[in-house]
């Protein structure tokens, strides 16, 4: 089971954060989905990859806190914390600029398109894996995937008409 976190701990963080998880509940749900693993590893089948695994029970965690959050009162009185920036300023703020915009892209895509698009894209899953994790079949998620990135592609093509020059 160790073995399985260090392997994987800073995978299932990654993809809360993708599935939107709040930094604040990060580490709660962490722990939440190593609970479930550690319940269920008796289950597992390795027909698949374990991220795979991982991140069906990633859906399904931050799903229920989701369903939770509704619940919860937030204190309304709390200060954000001011951010600061480093030299050297310039790419430092690009790097976040480029960050955010991606961030951004992925929360305007639909939840089945985000999925495959992460998962293959940034997880580097196969895509057969992927299909088996999300109970879809294998075109559907390869159709999921071509959709996403033909928006995101789109949407960076549209902000980069809109950046003012800079000459």
């Amino acid at each position: 089971m160790r073995a399985l976190f260090d392997e994987h701990g800073a995978f299932v963080v990654r993809s809360l954060r993708v599935l939107g998880v709040r930094e604040q509940d990060l580490d709660d749900l962490l722990q939440e989905v190593f609970l479930v693993v550690y319940q269920r590893l008796h289950d597992y089948e390795e027909r698949g990859s374990a991220r795979a695994w991982l991140y069906s029970i990633c859906t399904r965690v931050a799903r229920a806190q989701r369903r939770r959050a509704w619940r919860r009162r937030e204190d309304i009185r709390a200060e954000l914390p001011e951010a600061s920036v480093d030299a050297p300023q310039h790419q430092r703020v690009a790097d976040r600029e480029a960050l955010a915009l991606g961030q951004e892209l992925l929360e305007r895509l639909p939840r089945d398109q985000r999925d495959v698009f992460w998962l293959y894209e940034v997880e580097e899953i196969p895509m057969a894996e992927i299909a088996q994790a999300l109970g879809c079949p294998l075109q559907t998620a390869y159709s999921r995937l071509r959709k996403a990135r033909e928006r995101i592609l789109t949407e960076v093509q549209l902000a980069a008409s809109q950046e003012p020059d800079h000459a």
